[in-house]
């Protein structure tokens, strides 16, 4: 969950740390050259073929490089546990290979996950909490199931906003008890994001190849754009949750973090599909099979694209500026810009998508402690608030748990209250927002900029600068529609996302127009790990 109550909670869903001015003071020595640096998925692929390389020799170089950044150097603590298993999977991997048995182009390769996505190994899953910290989850999630099926290496577990950022308004993104303060890597002092903090880092760092993220509003998006990435938030029911550690189940939704948007499409290949234990996924056995044939980079030829500037625009010049040039590459690339395209609802449904968040939470984190076994010390949303309440020094140093306890006192889902803002939100969202507008405009997708630059990491205020500011995630979350952000530029050296959101089931038709601005303009670049950001300049 990126964002908070009401403007403030919509806007943040690794051993605690408090990020010090003095270690600030000055830039680490930049790291040795890394030789898998930006390296994509078809380029591992190639080295892997070449004998240049083995699954082995990826899966060792990528540990030492978290060692070398995560553990050491910046100290991004972006990866709050290893894979015990790493390297022993690998040998498998390589086995198979040897032996003429390749899974697809995920096999091999090292990717990580986050730590509310269940692994039935030797690793945790905790949400980056101590209250879950004793428990082992009974097998894995859905989606890691056919990730290791499609033969790619569970490297780790990433960092991330502790409960997904759904535990208080003053939380700062990125921090959890488990793992402390995960750092950008492009300035060392600003924020993640979040709450797939530790996912975004880690690619963004080349500490893995590709990473899984979870959004409830803004959670992948928003980490995708403060550290140059690209960020598939997917419509909800592609990408089944079972096995998730959830915040609400009308928008949640697992999705694929990567360095560009084909080596994200080919995680959306592995983790889409139809689970039978989430019903919201029945509809995804028609959705295709392959994204990686929309990867069309003349797909912007023709493209009707609606600009929504109501509220969307003028938070933050620098993305302003940075919009500016990138409406008029999209132009240049052959789209037909419908400028505005505003959508009259947004705003309108702030207050009624946090209520409804809070009840779902209360029934969603019940059902899923019943699935996550015997093993945990916590059995409900009471029990960890309990557990966190005993435990302050180590759960509670920054911030408290108020959303949690509003959730707690939440009643069941067949409550009226419930009822009524979930359907007002949805129709809200949809036929009276991206529908009627997509409709009235004959558009094929929406732009706008996905969030300003990152802000300050403060542990003592929490989440600040354009961390509340509107942001196009919240009408496609709310909505249940997919969206995608592709790196737009830089100001002062931090990272700026573009988001192209649309109709449900519209991925492949968004995957086309942002794969062909993304070839069109190359804005991505690696990080630099400065002290902080740049006085001037891109």
């Amino acid at each position: 969950m990126q964002q908070r109550p009401f403007r403030s909670w919509l806007a943040g869903l690794a051993v605690a740390g408090v990020v010090a001015a003095a270690a600030l003071a000055h830039a680490p020595q930049q790291p040795q050259r890394f030789a898998l640096e930006e390296a994509s998925i078809r380029e591992l692929q190639q080295r892997m073929a070449e004998r240049l390389d083995s699954s082995r020799t990826l899966v060792a170089q990528y540990l030492a490089r978290i060692d070398a950044l995560d553990r050491r150097g910046p100290e991004l603590r972006s990866i709050i546990e290893v894979n015990p298993d790493a390297l022993a999977i690998a040998d498998q991997r390589d086995a198979e290979r040897r032996a003429g048995r390749l899974r697809g182009p995920l096999h091999g390769i090292p990717i990580v996950i986050k730590d509310n996505i269940a692994t039935g190994d030797r690793m945790l899953t905790t949400a980056g909490s101590l209250a879950l910290a004793g428990a082992a989850a009974p097998r894995d999630a859905f989606i890691v199931e056919r990730l290791r099926e499609s033969g790619a290496v569970i490297l780790g577990k990433t960092n991330m906003s502790e409960w997904a950022n759904f535990r208080s308004t003053r939380s700062s993104s990125g921090w959890s008890a488990r793992g402390g303060q995960t750092r950008n890597p492009y300035a060392l002092d600003r924020s993640p994001s979040g709450s797939s903090s530790g996912s975004a880092v880690a690619v963004a760092a080349s500490l893995a190849a590709a990473a899984i993220g979870t959004e409830t509003d803004g959670s992948i998006v928003s980490p995708a754009s403060n550290n140059a990435l690209v960020g598939i938030k997917p419509t909800v029911g592609l990408v089944s949750r079972t096995g998730i550690v959830p915040i609400a189940h009308s928008q949640d939704s697992a999705g694929p973090m990567a360095r560009s948007v084909a080596d994200a499409v080919l995680l959306l290949n592995a983790i889409a599909g139809r689970d039978p234990a989430d019903r919201s996924t029945s509809a995804a056995a028609n959705q295709p099979a392959d994204y990686a044939r929309f990867l069309d980079p003349n797909g912007l030829s023709g493209a009707r694209i609606g600009v929504v500037r109501n509220r969307l625009f003028g938070y933050s010049a620098a993305a302003d500026d940075l919009a500016r040039v990138a409406l008029a590459d999209l132009k240049l690339g052959g789209a037909v810009m419908v400028d505005p395209a505003n959508i009259p609802t947004l705003g309108k449904f702030d207050e009624s998508e946090f209520e409804v968040l809070l009840y779902e939470f209360n029934a969603g984190m019940q059902t899923f402690l019943a699935w996550l076994g015997p093993g945990t010390a916590v059995r409900s949303l009471h029990d960890i608030i309990r557990f966190n309440e005993e435990h302050r020094a180590e759960e509670m140093p920054h911030f408290g748990q108020e959303i949690m306890t509003l959730a707690a006192a939440k009643g069941p889902l067949s409550s009226a209250e419930y009822k009524k803002a979930l359907a007002a939100n949805l129709k809200m969202a949809r036929a009276d927002g991206i529908d009627l507008v997509m409709k009235k405009y004959r558009l094929d997708a929406l732009v706008a900029p996905t969030g300003g630059p990152a802000w300050l990491i403060d542990l003592v205020n929490g989440d600040g600068g354009t961390a509340a500011a509107p942001a196009p995630s919240t009408v496609a979350a709310v909505a249940g529609y997919p969206h995608i952000t592709v790196p737009m530029g830089f100001y002062r050296g931090l990272p700026i996302g573009l988001s192209f959101f649309g109709k449900a089931w519209s991925e492949p038709t968004l995957i086309r127009i942002a794969f062909a601005y993304e070839q069109a303009t190359g804005h991505r670049r690696p990080p630099t790990f400065a002290a902080t950001a740049a006085l001037d300049g891109p």
